[in-house]
């Protein structure tokens, strides 16, 4: 293997959200969606070219990111961009906040298909909007969509937008061709609109496809503004850089406009550059790599689980490097087990029900980190229940 994702980088004392924000010396963070390896080479070359230029002023958008953006998905995904039809923003959370507020009106409904990200919660309660359940189906460690209840939820409650995560995070779906259809038929057919959150799209594991929702037809591309941005996928997230793709022009100019209005229309240039760099040949053998080694970890996780615990199961993670456990078996809810993981053992797993309206017995695991790192928080984790429940 070319890079080394085994490679520990000490993070502690960077100013870093995922191993600073707690006062723990001992805490081992396995919780927000951040990967614990270096950028990629390339990345960090093509930002010591432009550092070393030394004046770091506003930046204007040049030609040759949307270029990139454009050749990126249409080699790796056969979508077809339109330059016109994108617009830039400092990141994807910002990106949803300024499309709901733009295209909605306090007291409006949005749906949402639960458990999902926690930060779909906070932009709909600052968009003065009202959510509308679609609980996804938990059966067998995999989630699937009930689309009866999508469609009986839309005619009754009458949403105004349906916000999807696509690839899904946490459920680890990555949603099929046929099932991003029969949702956009039913949103068309009851003139509902789709806002995609698609920031986890590279992080596919081997055997499945992620197909963007505005590519499967044009009609589902007007009724549409979709979410992307290469931070996740190559670790870049601390740089600020995602884009809305939106092909009716009436919503997009409103969107636009509420991204001026809430001043997130200014990045920083070496977003720019370290997208470009990320968005080249050299970035589709990083990343398959990267998930090569995800997914090992994720078996590792699996098998060391059913070795040592099998009483926590593991959901069938499709996408993301986010695994989703089951502890109902436990009998602990996720926010009691998850603050005693931190006080007893110092391993930090985030607790389920920042991903759901209701407590549940679920925790999620971020598996991008050192294969060292994720063995020595499940030997911590097993050994602590196995001794205590």
């Amino acid at each position: 293997m070319k890079y080394d994702f085994n490679e520990i980088v000490p993070r502690r004392g960077t100013d870093c959200i995922k191993w600073d924000s707690c006062d723990d010396p001992d805490m081992l963070p396995l919780w927000v969606a951040d990967m614990d390896f270096r950028a990629a080479p390339f990345i960090i070359e093509a930002m010591q070219r432009r550092l070393n230029h030394g004046v770091f002023g506003y930046v204007k958008v040049p030609e040759s990111y949307y270029e990139s953006v454009i050749r990126w998905f249409a080699r790796r995904h056969g979508w077809q961009i339109q330059r016109e039809h994108m617009l830039y923003t400092i990141g994807v959370v910002p990106a949803i906040a300024a499309i709901l507020q733009s295209i909605t009106h306090p007291g409006d409904k949005v749906i949402v298909q639960t458990p999902v990200y926690n930060c779909f919660y906070s932009c709909l309660r600052d968009a003065g909007n009202v959510l509308v359940e679609n609980p996804l189906v938990y059966e067998n460690n995999y989630y699937r969509i009930d689309f009866e209840d999508f469609e009986r939820k839309i005619i009754s409650e009458q949403p105004k937008a349906f916000l999807l995560c696509n690839p899904h995070n946490p459920a680890g779906r990555v949603w099929t061709s046929d099932e991003l259809t029969r949702l956009g038929e039913i949103c068309i057919r009851h003139n509902v609109f789709v806002i995609s959150d698609e920031i986890h799209n590279e992080l596919v594991m081997p055997g499945y496809h992620y197909t963007p929702f505005a590519s499967i037809s044009s009609e589902f591309a007007e009724n549409s503004a979709v979410c992307i941005s290469a931070s996740k996928s190559f670790n870049i997230a601390g740089l600020q850089l995602a884009n809305i793709i939106c092909s009716r022009e009436r919503v997009r100019v409103l969107i636009d406009k509420g991204i001026n209005i809430n001043e997130t229309c200014d990045v920083n240039p070496f977003g720019i550059v370290a997208t470009k760099a990320a968005y080249s040949e050299e970035g589709e053998e990083w990343l398959r790599q990267l998930m090569e080694y995800v997914h090992s970890n994720y078996e590792f996780l699996c098998q060391y689980l059913a070795d040592n615990l099998p009483q926590v199961s593991v959901t069938r993670l499709e996408g993301t490097y986010l695994a989703w456990l089951d502890c109902s078996a436990l009998g602990i809810p996720s926010l009691e087990l998850g603050h005693l993981l931190q006080q007893k053992i110092h391993v930090w797993f985030t607790p389920g029900h920042e991903y759901s309206t209701s407590e549940n017995y679920f925790l999620r695991v971020n598996l991008a980190c050192p294969n060292a790192t994720l063995r020595l928080a499940l030997r911590k984790f097993c050994t602590f229940l196995k001794e205590n429940h």
